[in-house]
């Protein structure tokens, strides 16, 4: 019984702190860049978020899928009803074809998942009725 009033007690809290916290609210979660030429190196995209909660916006952790994607982030916190951004940039060198990537956001709002995609070109075009 001292148990399931503990576990009671917990998710009430989680609940109401969670309710009154930060909320986020991203102007995209997707990012298209088309189809570039690799020579082109790098390429940055951004997503602006919105705090819509009614207590300060902490990103805590901002995390690519793989090591050919750089994330930048607003560090401090974002006040209710300001915004911020999540910088995405991704290297296409040496990296020819599509790609499609994410960036998972951990907040004191909860975890999104961005995603950046695209096509690299590597400027080469194939004999006939071959595929590069």
């Amino acid at each position: 019984m001292k148990r399931l009033i503990i576990t009671l007690c917990t998710a009430l809290m989680a609940v109401v702190s969670f309710a009154a916290g930060a909320g986020i609210k991203f102007d995209e979660i997707v990012h298209n860049f088309g189809t570039f030429e690799e020579s082109k190196g790098k390429v940055t995209c951004e997503f602006k978020f919105t705090n819509t909660g009614s207590a300060p916006l902490v990103l805590q952790e901002v995390k690519a899928s793989c090591g050919c994607t750089t994330p930048e982030w607003t560090k401090t916190p974002v006040a209710p009803g300001k915004t911020g951004v999540v910088k995405a940039t991704y290297n296409a060198t040496g990296r020819p074809g599509a790609f499609n990537k994410t960036i998972t956001v951990k907040s004191n709002a909860g975890e999104t998942k961005l995603t950046i995609k695209g096509e690299v070109s590597n400027g080469k075009k194939a004999p006939e009725g071959e595929d590069l």
